[in-house]
């Protein structure tokens, strides 16, 4: 079986497991907040992890916010950042149009509260049109309350300019929010030595337990509490926390900062396995090829072969792969992202994201390579080509 989704959700990785059968063996179980002995031995694990956690990004301990997953980081954030008390009268909002649907639908969430979205274009391939936020900017500056452009899209994998984007906000006093979901546990990060001012991750995108988080906050105090509860994580974010999922993080970060020196190897690996398949199919069409992208993402499409048929000759070959994000799989339509980079639906439609990780064995992409060929084939006499 290969597994080729991780941008989609990466398989819980087997230092996580082995730490988890230790864990739930020894403990210990308790409320991390409680002030009894096991209460502080819980907590202090819990917050041994936070601090390899802001080691390894790049941020102190005290910046880093344990919660849910990306997506409460992003309905946090964004309720900072629009709070009547922060925007003072400002009410546009700015993002790409390659947002993931988080980000989408956030923003779009504060147009009944007397915001309005502007959507910025994306050139075709795939780089988020930097010179049209900067006119933005010029003419507006006063009147926008945010910019959202994320670090890389989870679907094509293409990264964007964000500390350009950072630089240009910060120089017009513009509060910028960029979603680094699919950019970590895929690229080095250090968050002090970028200019971003909050970044976000999700545990189940690095091989840590689903439904865990992180919001990194260069200043906490400009955190408004979307859950208010009983003041946990220093009054940033209510509720018990999940303190067993928070030590996976720091597991699964530790694990990536190991093999990260694997990233460059894989990324070659990914270049040759496309420039393989253009030979034999020249036909297919690698979204973003010229763009520089995260080093296990390709985003193929083979025009006029739906990518479903395709997703699903892969599977019958125990390879399993998706047609874009998940929150959008179900629908045989081209996306949203691909449609803002110009994309037509003959490509649009035909696409299948491949996607592994710097722990996939290097192999991996040769096996796949032989299974699209022949899922290709088969397609294409079904079809009558």
């Amino acid at each position: 079986m290969i597994y080729a989704d991780f941008n989609g959700s990466a398989p819980i990785c087997p230092e996580v497991k082995d730490y988890l059968i230790k864990r739930l063996e020894e403990g210990p179980f308790a409320n991390p907040n409680a002030i009894h002995y096991l209460g502080a031995k819980t907590l202090m694990g819990m917050e041994k992890a936070r601090k390899i956690c802001g080691e390894i990004l790049g941020a102190d301990k005290t910046q880093v916010i344990f919660n849910s997953g990306a997506t409460e980081g992003i309905s946090t954030i964004f309720h900072s950042f629009l709070h009547p008390a922060q925007v003072k009268g400002r009410t546009k909002i700015i993002i790409s149009g390659i947002e993931h649907s988080a980000i989408h639908n956030t923003a779009n969430s504060y147009i009944e509260r007397g915001f309005s979205v502007h959507i910025l274009k994306t050139h075709p391939n795939g780089i988020v049109d930097i010179e049209e936020l900067e006119s933005l900017i010029a003419h507006e500056a006063q009147n926008i309350a945010m910019v959202a452009v994320m670090a890389a899209n989870n679907e094509t994998g293409i990264i964007q300019p964000f500390e350009e984007i950072s630089t240009l906000c910060k120089k017009n006093n513009i509060k910028y929010f960029c979603d680094t979901t699919q950019y970590f546990g895929k690229i080095e990060f250090n968050f002090s030595e970028s200019s971003l001012d909050y970044a976000v991750l999700s545990g189940h995108k690095i091989g840590a337990l689903p439904g865990t988080g992180i919001m990194l906050a260069k200043d906490p105090n400009s955190i408004i509490p979307l859950i208010i509860g009983g003041g946990q994580e220093n009054n940033l974010r209510g509720g018990t926390q999940n303190y067993i999922g928070n030590e996976t993080l720091a597991v699964a970060l530790t694990a990536f900062s190991e093999k990260k020196e694997k990233l460059e190897t894989i990324n070659s690996k990914r270049v040759e396995f496309e420039n393989k398949i253009k030979e034999l199919h020249p036909e297919v069409v690698i979204i973003g090829q010229n763009s520089a992208r995260l080093a296990g993402t390709t985003y193929i499409a083979y025009p006029g072969i739906h990518g479903q048929a395709v997703q699903i000759e892969l599977e019958s070959q125990n390879i399993f792969v998706t047609t874009s994000s998940a929150c959008s799989d179900n629908a045989p339509v081209t996306s949203r992202v691909l449609k803002s980079l110009g994309v037509s639906d003959e490509v649009g439609r035909a696409v299948v994201r491949i996607t592994l990780s710097c722990c996939s064995p290097l192999e991996n992409y040769d096996k796949i390579l032989d299974a699209l060929d022949r899922s290709y084939n088969r397609l294409k006499k079904i079809q009558g080509y």
